[in-house]
């Protein structure tokens, strides 16, 4: 016996109220719709229906069988969905926000590959250091600095966020060069800006690194003080070059300039944090093939293991 079309056909002759109206939509005899009944019947041990040639009604067992199969049927075609979803090609619109530096640095270059494999998905960025409310704000993933916050939230970690500290040929031949975290009073610090809603909004006026304290290895924190504060990451690494003074910005922003003496890296064997990077997408367990694409593509790209 076919357990779960007996399961349909019982609840079909329940909510129909006839056999021959169950009959009708399950597109079988009403014979073959009360021997379904009588064999799920014998299965279980116990009447389902009180039946009559007028009327039917429900057993106390029945309707307790009854709310369960339909759980049960509800589950299986949920199951059925999410397997052709599976195999639906990922298409729509895609909102999707990112951090300013890993937005426009390593986001923006990498989605020319995803626009190629997933044509039929047209893209919506939003490249802010402003944390957002995914559902308020309409996003279906965030690639986030920090941690995560919200249980309905799910975080999938991505390679870590390191930063540097560096300025330009030009500033060090005026003021010098810092060889120690305590040299950094006397030059000119440019500081970030944050959002009131980020995480770190409060770290601007402090540079907190790792190195040598003392005759052991420890945490420094070090105040830092200039003429100068922007809001952009990309606004302070233009400072940067144009000799205005050292900054603290991510290593995927600086690379390029150090490599070409545009930048010096500063404060050698001394480490600033390491900050942990994630994708971020609201727990759902029916994920949309598009999401779905994305989460694989990013994790895959961008993951710890990548």
């Amino acid at each position: 016996m076919d357990v779960l079309k007996a399961m349909g056909v019982f609840v079909r002759t329940v909510d129909s109220g006839s056999l021959t109206a169950a009959a009708a939509a399950c597109d079988l005899s009403p014979t073959m719709v009360g021997n379904h009944l009588q064999a799920l019947e014998d299965r279980l041990g116990t009447r389902l229906l009180n039946r009559t040639t007028r009327r039917q009604h429900l057993t106390e067992f029945g309707q307790t069988y009854y709310d369960r199969c339909v759980e049960i049927l509800r589950l299986v075609e949920d199951a059925d969905s999410l397997a052709q979803e599976a195999h639906a090609q990922p298409k729509g619109r895609l909102r999707i926000t990112a951090s300013a530096a890993f937005g426009t640095e390593r986001l923006m270059p990498a989605l020319a590959d995803y626009a190629a494999l997933y044509p039929k998905i047209n893209l919506d960025v939003v490249i802010t250091d402003t944390v957002v409310d995914l559902a308020e704000d309409g996003f279906e993933a965030a690639i986030r600095i920090g941690s995560l916050q919200g249980s309905d939230l799910v975080a999938r970690p991505l390679a870590a966020y390191k930063l540097m500290i560096c300025a330009a040929p030009r500033y060090l031949a005026e003021r010098g060069e810092p060889l120690r975290p305590e040299d950094l009073a006397r030059h000119e610090c440019l500081a970030y800006t944050y959002s009131s809603r980020s995480e770190w909004r409060s770290a601007q006026a402090v540079w907190r690194m790792t190195g040598p304290v003392g005759e052991s290895w420890g945490e420094i924190s070090m105040p830092i003080a200039g003429r100068m504060q922007v809001d952009s990451a990309q606004g302070l690494r233009r400072a940067a070059l144009a000799g205005m003074g050292i900054v603290m910005l991510p290593e995927i922003m600086l690379s390029e300039d150090i490599e070409a003496g545009r930048l010096v890296p500063l404060l050698h064997g001394y480490t600033p944090p390491i900050r942990p990077l994630n994708l971020i997408y609201l727990r759902d367990r029916r994920m949309s093939p598009k999401l779905r694409s994305f989460i694989d593509f990013i994790v895959g790209r961008f993951g710890q293991a990548a």
